[in-house]
C-alpha cells in the first residue's frame, strides 16, 4: 500500500538537534576532562594498555598535556603519540562507537562522542591537528578543520569532515584549538574561579596518572596531583581487598581500600574544623580516573538499607573502590564520567563490601564520643601512608574503646556587648576567636584564679 507513491517516512536527525542533545547535559569542566581523557588514553596505549591499578605499572613521565584557556580561544595539546590517519578516517570523528571497531584496552573513553561533544560545546571554529609515526617509521601530519556553523547548514548525509595535509607538530601528539568561543566558554575562561576549580578537579581526578609521572599544565602552570593517603598504626590498619567480577563476558578487576585518613572532628559543627565535607567519603575510580570523589550520598550507599546517612561525625573516613576493565563499557560510569551507574550489576555487587568498612568506621566514631581522651592518644600514633603501600587485609582494624562515665555538664548562656567580647578576644591573642571559645577561655582563667587545680 502507498499514498501518492510515497511509502517511507523520513526519520533522519538534523545536525543542529544532534549537537544540541549531546552538549545539553554536560558542563564545560566535563568537556575539558573528555579531551584530557583522550590524551591519557593515547599515552596509556603507547605504554602497552595494561590494567590501571595501584600496583606497579606504566611510567607516564614522558607525557605532557598542556591546556590553555584564553579569552578568545581554547587549546589543548599533548605529546602522547598522536591520532593515526586510519583512526581519524574511521572512528575518531564518527558520532558514537561502531560495535565492530577496535578499542584501546583499559581506556577511559567508552561511547565515542567525547571529542565531538567537547568542541561543539566550546566554540564554533575547530581545528584538530595530529602528528604520528607510521608503521614504516615516517611521520605523517594532518589537520581536520571544522567550521561548525557551515557544517550545520546541510543535514544531508554524509556528515563527514574534511582531512587535509598539515605541517608536523614538534612531537607526536594531538593539538585541538577552538576559537569563536560560545558565550558560556568565553565567560568561564575569563573567570579566575572557574580556572581555579578546573585546576582542583584535574588535580583530583587524574591524581593516579600524575603519580605515575604524567604532567598536566593549565595556563602554563603545572597541576599538582592530590596525594590520597590513609593513617596506619597498630590500632588503625586500613583494609585492602582485590577480586574480579564479570559482566557479559568481560572481566572487571575490583580493588577496595578504606580506613582513617584523619581523626574524626572534635566538634559536630561542620562550619568548624578542617575540610571534612570536601575531602572525606567514598571515591570511585574507573580505569585510573576518579569519576566520583568524596561522595556521601546514596550513590555510594549512605542513607540506604541499614546504612545511615552521612553525618559530620564520620569525617576522617576515606574509602576508595577501583574498577579496571579492558573493555571500558563494562565499567560502572555514566556518559559524563563524573558519576556512577548505580544500575550496573558490577557496582551493585560491590556495594555490600563498601558498606562493611563504612559501618566499622561509624561504630568507631560512636564509641569515640564516650572515650575521647583514649581515642586521641591512639589516633596520634598513626602515621600517613600512601595507598599503594597498604597491605592486603580483608577488614579494617580499629581500636575498641572503653567508655568512661560521662561527667555532668552545665551549659552557660549570656550576652555581652560585642565590643567588650572582641577586646577580651584580643587580650587572649586572637581578635577573631569564636565567641564560644572566648567564653570558655574566660571561664578557665577565672576558675584557675579562684579555685586552682582540680
Amino acid at each position: 500500500m502507498s499514498v501518492d507513491g510515497k511509502n517511507r517516512a523520513f526519520a533522519y536527525p538534523t545536525k543542529a538537534f544532534f549537537v544540541r542533545m549531546i552538549t545539553r547535559d554536560i558542563n564545560l569542566e566535563d568537556c575539558i576532562l573528555d579531551l584530557i581523557d583522550n590524551s591519557v588514553d593515547s599515552a596509556w596505549n603507547q605504554e602497552g594498555s595494561c590494567p590501571m591499578g595501584l600496583g606497579d605499572g606504566a611510567n607516564l613521565s614522558r607525557y605532557t598535556i598542556d591546556i590553555q584557556l584564553l579569552p578568545d580561544q581554547f587549546v589543548i595539546r599533548d605529546n602522547c603519540g598522536g591520532m593515526s590517519l586510519d583512526n581519524a578516517v574511521e572512528h575518531a570523528f564518527s558520532f558514537g562507537r561502531n560495535a565492530t571497531a577496535d578499542r584501546d584496552d583499559f581506556s577511559i573513553g567508552v561511547y565515542g562522542i567525547g571529542m565531538k561533544r567537547a568542541v561543539f560545546k566550546l566554540g564554533r571554529k575547530v581545528k584538530v591537528r595530529s602528528t604520528f609515526t607510521q608503521s614504516d617509521g615516517s611521520r605523517l601530519a594532518f589537520v581536520v578543520p571544522i567550521e561548525v556553523d557551515t557544517w550545520l547548514q546541510n543535514d544531508a548525509p554524509p556528515w563527514d569532515f574534511d582531512i587535509a595535509d598539515d605541517n608536523p607538530l614538534e612531537e607526536n601528539g594531538v593539538e585541538i584549538s577552538v576559537s569563536e568561543l560560545t558565550p558560556g566558554s568565553a565567560s568561564s575562561f575569563n573567570s579566575p574561579a572557574f580556572v581555579q576549580n578546573l585546576r582542583r578537579i584535574i588535580a583530583r581526578d587524574y591524581s593516579l596518572h600524575m603519580q605515575r609521572g604524567l604532567k598536566i599544565r593549565l595556563n602554563g602552570n603545572p597541576v599538582v596531583g592530590w596525594a590520597i593517603n590513609l593513617l596506619q598504626s597498630d590500632d588503625f590498619i586500613p583494609m585492602r581487598v582485590e577480586y574480579t567480577d564479570e559482566l557479559e563476558g568481560d572481566t572487571v578487576g575490583i580493588e577496595i581500600i578504606g580506613g582513617m585518613a584523619a581523626p574524626p572532628p572534635e566538634s559536630i559543627d561542620p562550619d568548624e574544623g578542617d575540610d571534612g565535607d570536601r575531602r572525606f567519603g567514598w571515591y570511585v575510580v574507573c580505569n585510573g580516573r576518579i569519576v566520583l570523589a568524596a561522595d556521601k550520598s546514596a550513590l555510594t550507599g549512605w542513607g540506604t538499607e541499614d546504612w545511615p546517612q552521612w553525618h559530620y561525625q564520620y569525617a576522617g573516613f576515606i574509602g576508595i573502590i577501583l574498577f579496571t576493565a579492558a573493555n571500558a563499557a563494562a565499567l560502572p560510569l555514566t556518559t559524563t564520567k563524573r558519576s556512577v551507574d548505580t544500575s550496573s550489576e558490577i557496582y551493585r555487587r560491590a556495594r555490600p563490601r563498601m558498606r562493611e568498612v563504612s559501618k566499622r568506621w561509624i561504630s568507631y566514631t560512636n564509641q569515640r564520643k564516650q572515650a575521647l581522651d583514649e581515642a586521641r592518644k591512639r589516633e596520634s600514633a598513626a602515621v600517613s601512608v600512601p595507598l599503594a603501600s597498604i597491605a592486603q587485609r580483608p577488614a579494617v582494624t580499629l581500636p575498641v574503646l572503653v567508655a568512661k562515665p560521662a561527667q555532668k555538664s552545665a551549659n552557660v548562656n549570656y550576652s555581652v556587648p560585642v565590643s567588650r567580647m572582641k577586646k577580651l578576644a584580643q587580650e587572649f591573642g586572637n581578635i577573631n576567636m569564636p565567641y564560644r571559645d572566648v567564653g570558655l577561655r574566660a571561664f578557665e582563667y577565672t576558675y584557675q584564679d579562684l579555685v586552682g587545680k582540680d
